[in-house]
């Protein structure tokens, strides 16, 4: 976020060869947001990740060498957690953001949806790729926008959709290939982020003010803290997930 600076500089003009000085009011962009970030951690003995045979497709198989381990539980070095997707829940003071002009994409290449968690803002645009030369399906199992199920045979490259309301976390099928999931909010704001294997996230320009931050996994559940973010400083907060009993 930013706010204006203002100020007068003065300009000179030349008539009739006088100089004169005229006041020329102008506005810069100033940084007037803070920032969050943090790491995302597991806690005690990982499960063996899920082997995902891919015998009964075989583009799928012979583009992956063989079958694939799932990415549910994506761990990385000293326990990080990958695929958490981490919000402000509650607190902003506006929910007008508009949505960026880039698209978000999906890529189903391997036969896997990459990223595995994504977030967008709604009314953006939303790109899903087939790159695989083979029959994916992409149904999306919203509950407030309507659901959506198209067909993407292998000529069909490219599909894009749009959510008119927020929805937080719906799941993404393809019924071709019943291991294809992936999870998708929908949000009004653009303060979000989704975690790498390496357990990082970061959130920046969020307005000073304090804030639920929630930070949430498909399989372990959601962590909640309260965060006060100030103008040009940054705040850490880590959250620590385990198994559950």
């Amino acid at each position: 976020m930013s706010r204006p600076i203002c100020g007068i500089s003065l300009v000179i003009l030349s008539v009739s060869s006088l100089a004169i000085l005229v006041p020329n009011s102008y506005c810069t962009q100033a940084f007037a947001g803070g920032s969050i970030a943090g790491t995302i951690k597991f806690e005690g003995s990982a499960p063996h990740s899920r082997l995902i045979h891919m015998d009964a497709d075989p583009v799928c198989y012979a583009v992956n060498k063989g079958n694939v381990h799932s990415s549910v539980l994506l761990l990385g070095d000293n326990n990080t957690l990958g695929n958490v997707f981490v919000y402000i829940k509650s607190g902003l003071a506006r929910s007008d953001y508009p949505p960026p002009d880039q698209a978000a994409v999906i890529t189903q290449a391997g036969c896997n949806y990459s990223p595995h968690v994504l977030g967008v803002m709604q009314k953006q645009k939303v790109k899903f790729l087939n790159p695989d030369g083979t029959l994916h399906n992409v149904h999306g199992m919203c509950r407030i926008n309507p659901e959506f199920n198209a067909a993407m045979p292998d000529f069909r490259k490219e599909i894009q959709v749009s959510f008119d309301k927020p929805e937080f976390m719906f799941q993404i099928r393809c019924d071709v290939h019943p291991w294809m999931q992936a999870w998708m909010a929908v949000l009004n704001h653009p303060f979000f982020s989704v975690t790498g294997p390496e357990g990082k996230f970061e959130i920046k320009d969020i307005p000073a003010g304090t804030y639920e931050i929630e930070a949430w996994h498909e399989k372990l559940g959601s962590k909640t803290a309260t965060m006060t973010v100030k103008d040009q400083t940054s705040q850490t907060i880590d959250f620590t997930f385990s198994a559950p009993k």
